[in-house]
Order: structure tokens, then sequence, then C-alpha cells
């Protein structure tokens, strides 16, 4: 009896002991939720000393140390740090003193739960650095970690909620510039090498962490009472006088109006910038070291409008994120659009307080609504907030549903709420979760304390489900009095819901306006307050712009009476909301559309509107006209062109007109008159053409004509920047008349070494497939195809979905879609995130068909 009774009581505490032991976390390449959710309640106090040895030539290895230190709570299982780099570049591993043996395992380090301890803990690793994320070329490097990188060079935890600081030291070719997070404390130089030394960094995750070295030129100029650092290769000097003034004075501008809106000086200890050529992206927000793509800050006296506001919101958005996602950054990378709304939202304030309230909502429309509907009409729509397992596919998260959806959900949550209520919450929120993790969740329930509206139940339809409404609209007349106005709503695919959100219609007579504001909370919404008013000439459905999905549209609308319309912001709508149309085969067919449009080249006087116009005409003419219709169209769409271009006064006006003709000439008067251009380097009279512009002349006259090789080594002559240089003989292939020389591309494609450049693949890949070669580039589908999950495994965050829509945008044949539907078949367990970007990829594909084939009612 009382030896039964102690094995009772010893297996219960065994019991009760195995219930407070977590369950093994298993090994696994990337790193899961599982293990970042156990490694955040166990580790903390990490802090990071690297050493990088970069040699001067690219073809040799970059050797490093680090000594990696932190505190442990628990040494119950074997520790995993991350590294994705093979076992033999692990010179030797030491824990607490003690050398222990390299055991790397499915892309982790792994430390044996004896060799560490609870408390303090130090890592030091010899090996050889991966080069992948150091962007390396021939002069320069640059670290770009995001989203789940940084373990692709060094051992680390390589999540956002394990925030560490970083020391770095940096040797580098004599004559090489370097800037990382930290201030440079010292800089030595020894025969033909220089070390810089860096303080060690604020707080911030891995993914923040960077830094570059190369020939670079420096400025540094004063923000305030803090000094901040440009490095930049720009060789022109015409640029660089006009833009390195502007490059900090838009800095300032946004800083000042950040830290007057949230409340919360500049957080971190320095600014610094660098201007990298051909960068992946727009920019990326290292605190300290912001990387830009130099052709986005760089801008001459021919720079246009949209390119003038494009920098001020670029330079915006990336001073943003200092506040949003580095300040506070989200726990896991599901919430990564998070940061990306923000930055958004406050670029789109900079915008507002600098040019305007009219200028301002002008330019949100045409920024963020084509480039959501592009997404969030297809097959692959994706919702805001994603599911994420694995860090591993945090890259297939990014996309036009986060920067261009998620700002105008955000805003309209601004109107809910009221725009003091907003800001309180998010200032709370900022000084609640300062140099911290959050999640939207945590985030909406204090946004919930500054209003009586019910969040938790709009975001389920705004943030965690997909798609967009169908507004519709019954109007009823008694005589010329209107005696009923119902809008109704539904979704265009998926569950029955509805979207609550505010706009505007605007019903139009010959001498006045009557505008009339819409809260839309319901499946239907009744008017009644336009009861018994005149019947209009013309009603304008979400004239304000604020309302998101597919609007009625009045077709109605003389020419002269559209292009009559006062307010761009109005046109802007129309012109958006009667694309849609037409692409859903409800109004318009593509012709009538371009018909309608080509009118609008000569009328459209803001030159932002003129802007979405030829880039809606010439996707309609390439994308969705069959190649005969382009055929018996072309000349008349060139006259047109030209004949606008000739009308149109202003200089920016002029270059977006000569830019469409360009696109899209076929004849051959017109190919002699771009010939003669390009050949002579004299501009039309008006515009101002700048070395760019010749290159891009160039690459279209070589895939419109059958002179490609003699016109691109000219023009290769007469260049003598390095870095564009190197991108047009990488271009050349591709733009061969040789059909051989372009297999040789493709071919090259199919290698990681052939695909570094990503920019310029994405840039090739669109004269590769080319409306005018997919006669031989057809066949390169299949294999382009089968390409995607090892693209999606080696590309930066943005490749996948710019690889398939430089391949699959401008086809429309029921070949190609045949070979899409057969690869997606044929992969019935494609990773779902990846499917999606194919069927957004292939949507214009899709419906080229649709449109080819349907009758118009």
């Amino acid at each position: 009896m009382i030896e039964h009774t102690f094995l009772s009581i010893f297996l219960i505490a065994a019991f009760n002991i195995s219930l407070a032991q977590p369950k093994a976390i298993s090994v696994e390449p990337g790193v899961s939720l599982q293990l970042s959710k156990y490694r955040k309640a166990n580790i903390s106090d990490i802090k990071y000393e690297l050493r990088f040895e970069v040699p001067a030539a690219r073809s040799e290895a970059i050797g490093a140390q680090e000594t990696l230190s932190f505190q442990a709570t628990s040494n119950l299982y074997p520790l995993q740090i991350d590294l994705k780099q093979d076992a033999g570049k692990v010179h030797w591993v030491k824990v607490n003193g003690k050398k222990v043996p390299v055991n790397l395992q499915h892309e982790h380090l792994l430390i044996d739960p004896h060799d560490y301890r609870k408390g303090s803990n130090i890592v030091e690793v010899s090996f050889i650095a991966g080069d992948r994320s150091l962007n390396r070329n021939d002069e320069l490097l640059y670290a770009l970690f995001v989203p789940d990188h940084a373990r692709s060079v060094f051992p680390c935890f390589d999540q956002p909620d394990l925030k560490a600081r970083f020391k770095l030291d940096l040797t580098v070719p004599k004559g090489w510039k370097a800037l990382s997070n930290g201030k440079t404390i010292d800089s030595a130089t020894t025969n033909d090498r220089t070390t810089y030394a860096f303080a060690e960094s604020d707080l911030l995750p891995t993914y923040l962490f960077s830094f570059t070295a190369g020939k670079y030129t420096t400025v540094r100029k004063m923000l305030g009472k803090r000094p901040a650092d440009l490095l930049y290769r720009e060789t022109d000097p015409k640029k660089i006088q006009l833009s390195v003034d502007s490059i900090f004075g838009q800095h300032q501008s946004a800083i000042n109006f950040l830290e007057g809106w949230t409340g919360v000086r500049y957080p971190f200890q320095k600014l610094g910038f660098v201007a990298v050529p051909d960068f992946q992206f727009g920019g990326m927000e290292h605190p300290g070291e912001v990387q830009y793509k130099a052709s986005s800050l760089f801008l001459d006296d021919a720079a246009t409008k949209n390119m003038r506001l494009a920098r001020i919101n670029l330079i915006s958005h990336e001073t943003a994120h200092m506040w949003f996602g580095d300040l506070v950054t989200m726990r896991w990378f599901n919430d990564v659009w998070m940061k990306e709304v923000f930055a958004n939202l406050m670029a789109d304030k900079v915008t507002q307080k600098l040019m305007g309230n009219q200028t301002f909502d002008l330019k949100f429309l045409q920024d963020h609504y084509p480039a959501a509907y592009n997404v969030d009409r297809t097959a692959g729509a994706n919702p805001i907030r994603q599911e994420l397992g694995n860090l591993q596919d945090a890259g297939s998260m990014y996309g036009d549903i986060i920067y261009h959806k998620a700002p105008i959900m955000m805003r309209q949550l601004e109107m809910l709420m009221g725009k003091d209520n907003f800001q309180a919450g998010v200032r709370e929120y900022l000084k609640k979760y300062a140099y911290q993790n959050a999640t939207w969740p945590d985030l909406i329930s204090i946004l919930s304390k500054h209003t009586k509206e019910d969040l938790a139940e709009w975001n389920k339809v705004w943030v965690n489900q997909t798609g967009r409404p169908i507004i519709n609209a019954q109007v009823r007349y008694d005589g010329d009095r209107i005696s009923e106005f119902m809008l109704t709503q539904r979704p265009e695919k998926g569950n029955d819901k509805v979207w609550p959100q505010s706009f505007e219609v605007m019903l139009i007579y010959p001498d006045h306006e009557q505008r009339l504001m819409v809260n839309m909370n319901g499946k239907t919404t009744r008017l009644d307050a336009v009861n018994g008013l005149p019947k209009p000439s013309h009603i304008l459905y979400n004239s304000n712009g604020n309302g998101y999905g597919v609007f009625p549209i009045d077709e109605s609308w003389t020419p002269d009476e559209l292009y009559a319309i006062k307010d761009p912001l109005h046109r802007a709508s129309f012109y958006i909301n009667a694309y849609e149309n037409m692409l859903n085969g409800k109004a318009y067919t593509p012709i009538q559309l371009l018909d309608l449009f080509q009118i609008g080249c000569a009328a459209e006087q803001e030159e932002t509107n003129l802007r979405l116009l030829t880039g809606y005409m010439t996707g309609i003419y390439w994308e969705f006209l069959t190649p005969g219709l382009r055929d018996q169209r072309a000349e008349e769409f060139e006259k047109v062109l030209w004949n606008a271009f000739e009308k149109q006064s202003g200089a920016n006006h002029k270059k977006l007109l000569f830019n469409a003709y360009l696109n899209v000439y076929r004849c051959k008067s017109a190919g002699e008159r771009i010939n003669e251009i390009w050949r002579s380097q004299q501009a039309p009279a008006g515009i101002k053409l700048t070395e760019d512009d010749y290159i891009n002349m160039a690459l279209t006259l070589a895939v419109k004509s059958d002179t490609a090789t003699s016109v691109l080594q000219r023009q290769l002559s007469r260049m003598k920047d390095p870095d564009r240089k190197k991108r047009l003989e990488f271009l050349m292939p591709a733009l061969s008349n040789n059909v051989q020389e372009r297999d040789a591309f493709f071919n090259s494609l199919k290698q990681r070494k052939g695909r570094e450049k990503e920019a310029w693949v994405s840039a090739a890949l669109y004269y590769l497939h080319h409306p005018l070669r997919q006669a031989t580039s057809i066949r390169y589908i299949p294999e382009s195809l089968n390409l995607l999950e090892e693209i999606q495994a080696t590309g930066d965050i943005f490749f996948p979905q710019s690889f398939l829509n430089a391949t699959l945008r401008s086809y429309q044949s029921k070949q190609v879609a045949d070979m899409v539907n057969a690869y997606i078949k044929a992969h019935p367990k494609l990773e779902t995130k990846l499917l999606n970007k194919l069927l957004q990829g292939a949507d214009d594909l899709f419906r080229a068909q649709q449109l080819t084939n349907a009758k118009r009612p």
C-alpha cells in the first residue's frame, strides 16, 4: 500500500513536469512560428559584434567573425541559431569560451543543451559570410536582409521580435566609403585596406541591420541639429546639382512633420542615406543607412511633376518607417503590412502638407486605387492580413494589397473615427510599444478606446477578407424629378459581405452641381435627400475618389462634356471607374475606351491625369486589342498622339505623350521619326530628353527594327556612366534579332547567377516577351512557370511578381492561357501565396480572352 502510494505520487509529479515542459522544437528550414515563439519566450538581451573582411575581388570570399551574447531562461533543448550556409564554410564555434562541434542542420547552427546555460551566454563563430544578400558588385556592396535574409549572411536569431544591438567592424578596399546603422567612430587605413568601426546600433530586428560600402561620393549636411550623410555614385553633374539639396530638404520636411504628428522625436542615433544604382526596391528603411534606388532620388530639369511627387513620397515613406516599423516593429511578418500602411499614410500626409489638399486627394486616388484594384479584382487576391507559418515564406506577403489597399482602408478608418481620435490612438500606440513589437490586434485594441464604432466588426471585411464591392444604382424619375435613388452593393466575388465606407455622388446640371455624401453601411442605401430634385444631365459616382469598388458608369458623357469637368479629381475618378468597368465587360469595349481616352490626350490639362490616361491607353493597345485590330488602328493612334504632343504646351505634358508615342509606334514613318531623334540626339521642340530617355529610345528601336545590334552598340559607345553601361550590356542579348542569342539569354536566367540583378532581369523580360516578339518567345512560357518555385525561394520580395508580370502580362492568346491553366493543374500542391501571385500575373491574360470573346449587350 505504501509502495503503491509512493508510485502514484511519483507518476503524478512526473506527469505535472511533462505538462510544464514545452514540446520539442523541430529543426526545419526557415524560421517556423513555433520556433519563433519558443525563442521569444526564452532568449533576451541580444548583442551581435560582427567583423567582415571584404576583398577587392568580387570572386573572393568574405571572411567574418561574430560574437553573439544573449540571456537564456531555459536550456532544455538545442539552441537553434539561424544560418543558411554550407557547413564547410563555418570554421569553428565556441560557446562560453569552449570550442564545440559545428552542427549545422536544416539552416540552423545547433548548440547542444550541455554547452549553453541558463543566464548569460556568449557564442563565437568564425565563418565565410554568405554573400547572396550582400549584393556584391565590382565597386560596391549593400546588405539587404528583409524579410529573413540576415541568416543567409551570418548566424543570428532572424525574427522581428528578437531585437538586438549590433556593433560592426568593416574592412574594405582602400578608397571605399562605408555607412551603417551606428555612427562611424573610427576608420584606419593600412596599405590597401580601410577598416571602419561603427558604434553600437540602436535596438533593431535583424532585418533592419545593414551596411554599405563602395566607391561612393559622400555629402554631409545638417538636418536641424543632426548631421546626415548621403552616399551616391551618380555622375551626371546636372542631376547632382539639382537633386542633392532637395534630397536633404525633403528628409528634413518629413522629419519635422512626423515629429509633430506623432509627438515622438526622431527615435534613432543618426541619419544617413545611400543612393544605390538599380536598387531592387524604391527604398529600404534601415535606421541610419536608408537605401534608395538612385534613379528615384537624382532628377534633372526634365523631371515630370509625377517624378518630383514620387521622390517626395518615397523619402517621406522611408522616413515614416523610422516610427512605424523601426521604433515599433511587427511581432511576426504576417503584420508586415502594418509598417507599410502607416509609411504610406504618413507619406501621403507629408505630401498633403507640402502640396495642398487638392494635390493630395488626386495623388492618393491615382497612386493607390488602380494598383489595389490590379490585385483585388483577380482570382489570386489576398487579404491585407494573411497567415504565415514560416518566415522563409514572408517575401510572398508583399504586394500591392499591403502597399495600396491598406492605405485606402486606413483612410476609411480615419474618417470613421475622426482625425483627432485616430491621431490620439496612434500616439498612444507608439508610446506604449516604443522599441518593442506589436500586432494589429494590439493597435485595434488601442484605437477602439478612442471611438464608439465597432472596429472589430469593421476589421473583418476590410482587413481579414479579400475583394471589393460592385456598387449598383437604381434611379427612378417622376417626370423630370427624382422619385427614388437607391444604391446597392454586392461582392465582386466570394461570400456575402458589406464594406462600410463613405464616398460622394455628384448630380451634374447645366448650371451647377449637387454633391451628396454617402455613408454606405449596409447592402442597400437610399438617398432620400435627393427625392424631388430635378433630373440631372449626368451622375458621377464616387466623384471624390474615396470609395472603394466598381461604381456605376454614366456612358452618356460626350467627350466635350467629360473633358470640361472642372475638378481634375472628378475626371480621374471617372477614368479609373471607366477602365474597371471595361475590364469587367460592363461598360465600354477596349476600343471604345481607347477612342474616348485618345481625345483626352489633347484636352486633359492636369499632368498627373494625363499620365493616368496614357498609361491606360498603352495598356489597352498592347494587352486588350487583338493583333489584327492593333494593325488597323496603329497609324491613326500614332497620329492622335503626335498631334496631341504638338498641341499640348507644357513640357511635362509633351514628355508624357512622347513616351506614349514611343511605346506604341508601329508604322514606318513613326519609326523614322524616332530613329532620327535618337540618332541626332535633338529633342523635339518643347521637351528635354536625358540620357535615360535616349537609352529607352534605343531599346525600343531595337525591339521594333532589324538593326538591334548596331543601335545598341552605338548607344553603348555614347555612354560614360559605368553602372548604366553594365545594365545596357545585360539587356542587349534579350533584344537581339538573333533568336538563338535570345534563347541563350533566357537559358541563363535558369541559373541563380543569371538573376542576380533582378531589376535588370524584369526589364529584359519585358523586351523578351514584347508583343512583337511573342511568336518566338511563347515557347519560354512553360519553362518560366517551372522556375516559379525556385524564384520564390531565391529571389527578393518583389521579384516573383515582377517576373510573372513581365512574362505574362502582354500575352492575349488562348495558347498561353492554356499553358498557365495546365501548370496550375499539374501543381495541385503549389504554395498558396505563390499560386495567388501567378493568378494575379495572369489576370490580364485571362481577361483578354474574355473581352475578345464577349459580346456587348
